[in-house]
């Protein structure tokens, strides 16, 4: 419209204001797309099954955490599996699809998607291109990825559906102990109680529906492998193996790398294409515990843990206003870890003056600097710029009194003479080495 409107006034030479030309444009329907028809795409059985998810509030025993709902349902018989995650990721959704369609035993041969990076690798709707890790993951199974086309989420109506009806149905006038306990009580609702309850206009029942639906689905193995990420670590000199901030013990009496394949609730530790040990992971929020394989003697050492950094916090925040602030945008800041942090900090601290530091401090919030090398050329430059005097070393005057410096007063004066010789000879060969 601005180009329109510069040639009808520059070059046509007519004057016409350029709300009076939107106006004209809006009236011939030219100025934005008109809304297309959409689709009627048919509902077959064992043709579609969709996926999405959603972020809720929900309190587990305090307050509250926001927390990823990821909901896959079945178009055709209307069936549901739902689970909830703290973060969601690409390994997460795999396991989670694993999850749900060996509960089912049988999988769809399109899965409807919105376009998520995480299945999608570039382009949109009908042009996306699916990721190869994740175009393998669904060919084992039976199906595809499909993104349905840009701000369309009709397209995939029923999953929008069920999120409301999460919202409306299951979420109010539950509590919630533990996410453990909210995975618990949604799998219960979302495969036993809607599956036999009469749902739409067409009063169908989803379990029902489902064994008309299970002749067109694909049939899953039941031996098909679960999917994992791996995790190279090295044993430490107890034994352990760290992992999500816990501790596993790998039997033996070396210390080597390991290889840790982490699946959706266990892990299990190769070394040398062996599998020495097999953990179930701990339950959400567990921190600093050590396990060891059930059945075997537990280990005789174990490592101590490191303490918190609540005093080296308490000494920065007595150091200034400044330092404090800083401290509180920089434990805020995402990927910080808090008491590794607080601790190096305050050996920083402690290899400058109170004036340097400060000045430090204040330059890196402004700057919002918390990479630690960063810091220290800031501590350097802030050194080099200090136009103060450095402050005198305190000095003990009654020091002629200690017995050691009484013994050193009473020794021979040191013989310096030598030195001036050498000073005067030193001065007459830079006289014969001057041209005349």
């Amino acid at each position: 419209m601005q180009r329109i409107h510069e040639k009808l006034v520059e070059e046509q030479g007519l004057q016409v204001g350029y709300s009076t030309l939107t106006r004209m444009l809006r009236e011939l329907g030219l100025s934005r797309s008109q809304p297309v028809r959409c689709d009627r795409v048919p509902d077959e059985p064992g043709a579609e099954m969709q996926h999405d998810t959603s972020l809720y509030r929900i309190q587990l025993g305090g307050p509250g955490i926001t927390l990823i709902a990821s909901l896959l349902y079945l178009r055709y018989s209307k069936r549901r599996y739902l689970k909830f995650y703290r973060i969601f990721n690409r390994f997460v959704m795999k396991c989670f699809l694993h999850e749900a369609l060996m509960f089912w035993g049988y999988a769809a041969g399109r899965c409807i998607i919105d376009n998520t990076n995480l299945a999608r690798l570039r382009g949109v709707g009908s042009r996306a291109i699916i990721v190869p890790e994740m175009a393998a993951f669904s060919q084992r199974y039976g199906f595809q990825f499909v993104c349905h086309a840009l701000d369309h989420p009709d397209r995939k109506a029923g999953n929008e559906r069920s999120f409301w009806t999460v919202e409306t149905n299951f979420l109010p006038g539950r509590t919630f102990s533990s996410l453990e306990d909210l995975n618990a009580q949604a799998r219960q609702w979302a495969t036993e109680r809607m599956e036999q309850r009469v749902q739409t206009k067409a009063r169908v029942i989803p379990a029902q529906l489902f064994e008309h639906e299970r002749l067109y689905l694909h049939p899953l193995p039941a031996h098909l492998p679960a999917p994992y990420q791996t995790h190279q670590r090295v044993t430490d000199q107890y034994g352990y193996v760290a992992f999500g901030a816990n501790y596993y013990w790998v039997p033996g009496t070396r210390r080597e790398e390991v290889k840790v394949l982490q699946y959706a609730d266990s892990l299990k530790i190769f070394g040398h294409a062996e599998c020495l040990a097999e953990y179930a992971l701990p339950a959400d929020g567990t921190r600093h515990q050590y396990y060891s394989p059930a059945g075997e003697p537990k280990p005789r050492h174990q490592p101590r843990r490191r303490r918190d950094a609540k005093l080296e916090e308490q000494h920065l925040r007595a150091m200034g206003q400044d330092v404090s602030a800083y401290l509180d945008f920089a434990l805020a800041a995402p990927g910080v870890q808090r008491h590794r942090f607080t601790r190096e900090l305050f050996a920083l601290s402690r290899q400058l003056t109170s004036a340097v530091f400060g000045h430090t401090a204040r330059r890196a919030h402004r700057y919002r600097i918390v990479d630690l090398a960063t810091l220290r050329r800031i501590a350097w430059l802030c050194l080099s710029q200090d136009q103060h005097v450095l402050p005198e070393p305190e000095v003990d005057e009654d020091f002629r009194q200690r017995p050691a410096y009484q013994e050193g007063y009473l020794t021979d004066q040191p013989d310096l003479s030598v030195y001036d010789q050498w000073s005067e000879e030193k001065d007459e060969e830079n006289q014969d080495d001057q041209p005349f």
